[in-house]
């Protein structure tokens, strides 16, 4: 099963064929002019040259090679060589009636038997996390959704920071304030800043922190389960946070993990002549012929034998290579960070963890989150937002607005606190998701939770107000509602949104390949003003015509499906009621 646009530039490909020209000339898109065409193909503008013909004798040949094709009801040159495209209604309403019966909505599984690693999360060990830790979650989050709907075997690693001086430094202020007794969230957020400061500021005190720094690498038993006490404390606190998201992992993997494999990798770099002195620390050169700026080398061992994020990073491809051989590992993180991953990944290919390009490393980065200022987001007092605190204010203003929009106050309080949830998060994952990843953007949360115009809770609000029409018809069971070739009948009123509807493997394959969230979100959020107008314009429960009532009601379930599906892919949940 394919799309529309996928259907047509084979058929376009083979006429080109025909003349000798190349298929991937035939490419056929949506129009940019709904109001000439529904579809384009601007191939003839290219193949000119190769032809020897200008561009409209060309679009002539390929015209004359279609004649009399089923699929289409008027081909017409337009311009210096375009060819316009309206297609023939049977020809559509056969492609919508096979897309609505597929689950996958003409998405084909291609990465069926093949693996993907994604990190995302990154959350470090003994610190509450904080509105920047929200982009990397939901986005990573999202990109696993689509890769596994893609058919992908995909498995999420939080890839928590839980080693290095940071341990010491909590370590060795538990040893300091002489506290034995259990460790709580709320205990190391007050001494880790306190530790951290005290480190910075004295060099002896440091001293004991790198001490205790290496006891826990070296294995030490006491210093072990003080670590792992605190280690259990901090995902606890993480886990409340990403399941109020909704955010799912499937490894709580650390750099701690990697430590197992640093030292033979090291061992072995060296023995390659891979790594070499400078100024006492250990470095891959990874700098390339061509590079138009300076990239440094990585630094695998300081002059002191300590290893940093680099190294971890390099050791945990290792780790990842070795549990699950994925085709492709998909970093998704600050893009301020996109120097360090280009040093790592070049290290990772010039050590041979990489080979014939698999797994491909991805560095899928992404622009900050910044308050209506325009610059990063605070709190009011000017510190960093802990994320609970966001997703309770979000919850806060959800419940506000149901109240004030009188939206679903007949319900139970526990039906209406589970909307309000639901309504919170849909409106904080659209306003990040709906943006370009690697773009910054305004985080207003007024503007984000309204009922209307681009946000979450408007989707949530169409989605809701179909699935009432649906259950109104008698069709509680929307995957019972098929569309049926013999009573398919287009008219204006209906072929936009069949058009629309049959556009989402274009929308979700571009999406796939470029790691773009934002892709789906314009195309849900077209699908709903779609289905608002289709709404507007016709009769639907009160259509006399039981055939085009039937094929209305069709279309709204096909609709919510639709919006349901790519709701899920974003992570976000549609309430029964609101």
């Amino acid at each position: 099963m394919s799309s529309l646009s996928q259907n047509l530039s084979k058929i376009f490909g083979e006429a080109f064929t025909a003349l000798g020209l190349p298929a991937a000339l035939g490419a056929v898109r949506v129009s940019d002019r709904p109001d000439l065409a529904q579809f384009q193909c601007n191939g003839a503008m290219s193949a000119a040259k190769q032809a020897g013909k200008n561009p409209r004798a060309v679009a002539q040949d390929v015209l004359d090679a279609l004649e009399g094709h089923a699929a289409f009801s008027k081909l017409e040159i337009a311009g210096p060589g375009f060819i316009n495209i309206i297609l023939d209604d049977a020809y559509i309403a056969a492609h919508l009636q096979v897309l609505g019966a597929d689950e996958q909505f003409g998405v084909a599984p291609e990465g069926a038997g093949q693996k993907i690693v994604l990190d995302y999360g990154g959350p470090n060990i003994a610190k509450a996390m904080h509105v920047g830790h929200l982009r990397s979650s939901i986005i990573g989050d999202c990109l696993r959704r689509i890769y596994t709907f893609a058919g992908y075997d995909t498995i999420g690693d939080v890839h928590m920071g839980d080693w290095g001086t940071p341990m010491g430094m909590i370590l060795s202020e538990l040893t300091l304030m002489g506290h034995t007794g259990p460790v709580t969230m709320e205990l190391l957020a007050e001494i880790y800043p306190r530790a951290s400061a005290s480190c910075k500021e004295d060099e002896a005190r440091m001293a004991l922190a790198r001490a205790a720094t290496k006891a826990l690498q070296d294995g030490d038993p006491e210093a072990t389960a003080r670590w792992r006490e605190f280690i259990e404390v901090s995902i606890a606190g993480m886990k409340a946070n990403f399941d109020a998201l909704g955010v799912h992992f499937d490894e709580w993997k650390g750099e701690s993990d990697a430590h197992p494999f640093i030292e033979s990798m090291i061992t072995d770099y060296k023995a390659r002549a891979l790594a070499v002195e400078s100024d006492g620390a250990l470095v891959v050169n990874v700098a390339e012929p061509g590079d138009k700026k300076e990239i440094p080398p990585l630094i695998l061992l300081k002059s002191d034998g300590a290893v940093l994020y680099g190294t971890t990073d390099l050791a945990t491809i290792i780790d990842r290579i070795q549990a699950h051989n994925p085709v492709k590992i998909i970093y998704c993180v600050d893009q301020r960070q996109f120097l360090h991953f280009e040093q790592v990944f070049r290290a990772a290919r010039k050590g041979g963890m990489v080979r014939d390009g698999r797994p491909e490393l991805v560095f899928a980065g992404f622009g900050t989150m910044n308050g209506t200022d325009g610059k990063p987001f605070k709190t009011r007092a000017g510190g960093v937002m802990r994320l609970e605190d966001l997703i309770a204010m979000g919850l806060e203003k959800a419940r506000a607005r149901l109240e004030e929009a009188d939206i679903a106050a007949d319900l139970a309080p526990e039906e209406r606190e589970d909307i309000a949830q639901k309504v919170a998060i849909a409106a904080i994952k659209f306003a990040d998701l709906q943006n370009p990843r690697h773009s910054d953007y305004i985080f207003d949360l007024d503007r984000m939770i309204s009922f209307e115009g681009k946000t979450g809770p408007y989707l949530l609000y169409q989605a809701v107000r179909i699935k009432s029409l649906l259950r109104k018809a008698g069709l509680g069971d929307i995957a019972a509602a098929p569309l049926k070739q013999s009573i398919l009948i287009l008219d204006d009123v209906v072929r936009p949104l069949a058009l629309l509807l049959a556009e989402f493997p274009d929308h979700f394959q571009l999406a796939l390949e470029n790691f773009t969230p934002h892709v789906l979100c314009e195309y849900v959020y077209r699908l709903a003003q779609a289905f608002s107008s289709f709404y507007g314009s016709c009769h639907i429960l009160s259509e006399p015509d039981e055939a085009v009532r039937a094929v209305r009601l069709a279309l709204c379930a096909m609709t919510y499906r639709q919006i349901e599906a790519v709701m899920a892919l974003i992570g976000v949940q549609i309430p029964e009621r609101m």
